[in-house]
């Protein structure tokens, strides 16, 4: 089968940083889904494994963690889906990744992708979607609905993959009021478009932003990227008994976790490969947030977040997306499809 692939970690602009290769097609486990991929999106965790994850001596690492496609086999203790079902996911990170003609999902972290989005539409969904889901609902506990209402929601980085669904969901299952932050005028516009109350520039100090703006101090903050450089101003502006959680990977020492302990704030880690890496007991709840994040989308209440298809899933068009999101500079998500 056709896939794009690594063999050792390289800057992008090297021309075998990604390159094209065929690899035998795998076979289906008893709880697997073999998916015929129709289309991927790029998220840093592509970046971060290409860049410092050696795969075993004469090995293809396969990366991609975010797919929608048709189920051509079923293990024979799949119970859930049959050949032919259209599926999205984002799969689990310590298994080959998505950027194969041909893939392997545990049943458990799929589900059936929604009907009214095309395959690039639902492949910018699934991992961004399980991230923001499980920060809000399963790591910071906010309350469903109206008894949220009358605190406050920081998103920093808003206007990103992550930023962009969250927005969303905090905006259409809580009462929160949503402070985002964007530094470009077009990433201020996007965040406001999909459900944003308020939007402060991240580029200033954001004490400084919030207090400009007249906002009480918000009761949850979350950091989805640059925390070690926003840490200091999130102690200094969170409520006191307020949430914090985060994504990215600061660098050890750059945060100082004491400074939170004035507050009595919680500090609170999101990687949504947790299930799927220990296959805990609630592995399935992916499954259950995926398919009601389908259920949503197709009633018209969430939108895709997807910001540019770069077309055929190959070699050079990975690269350029890999490219554009190490700049720094994507807004929503970078999409390819079809092989």
């Amino acid at each position: 089968m056709k896939a794009v692939a690594y063999q050792k970690p390289l800057p992008i602009t090297d021309g075998q940083a990604l390159q094209d290769t065929e690899l035998p097609e795998p076979v289906a486990g008893p709880r697997d889904l073999l998916v015929e991929v129709k289309a991927i999106s790029v998220n840093p965790v592509d970046t971060k494994i290409r860049s410092n994850s050696q795969p075993p001596e004469g090995q293809w690492g396969v990366l991609g963690w975010d797919a929608v496609g048709t189920v051509r086999a079923v293990g024979d203790k799949v119970t859930q889906f049959n050949k032919g079902d259209r599926v999205w996911y984002a799969g689990a990170i310590n298994r080959p990744g998505a950027n194969a003609e041909l893939h392997l999902v545990d049943e458990r972290i799929a589900a059936l992708a929604p009907t009214t989005l095309s395959d690039a539409q639902a492949a910018a969904l699934p991992l961004t979607g399980i991230t923001a889901w499980e920060m809000l609902f399963d790591r910071l506990g906010v309350a469903r609905g109206q008894a949220s209402a009358g605190k406050s929601l920081l998103i920093i980085g808003a206007a990103g993959g992550v930023g962009s669904i969250m927005v969303q969901l905090a905006r259409q299952l809580t009462g929160l009021d949503i402070i985002a932050t964007a530094s470009r005028p077009e990433t201020a516009q996007w965040v406001r478009s999909l459900g944003a109350h308020h939007v402060i520039d991240h580029s200033k100090p954001l004490a400084d932003e919030i207090g400009r703006m007249g906002l009480p101090a918000p009761d949850y903050v979350v950091s989805l990227t640059q925390t070690d450089k926003h840490f200091a101003a999130i102690a200094e502006l969170i409520a006191p008994q307020g949430k914090f959680g985060l994504i990215d990977d600061p660098a050890a020492g750059a945060i100082d976790v004491s400074k939170l302990k004035r507050k009595s704030v919680s500090l609170h880690w999101e990687l949504m490969f947790t299930r799927s890496l220990f296959t805990t007991a609630d592995m399935i709840e992916q499954h259950k947030l995926l398919t009601e994040i389908a259920r949503l989308v197709d009633a018209g209440q969430l939108r895709t977040t997807l910001g540019e298809n770069f077309a055929r899933i190959n070699a050079a068009n990975l690269r350029r997306a890999h490219a554009l999101l190490e700049s720094g500079k994507a807004r929503g998500k970078i999409v390819l499809e079809g092989f």
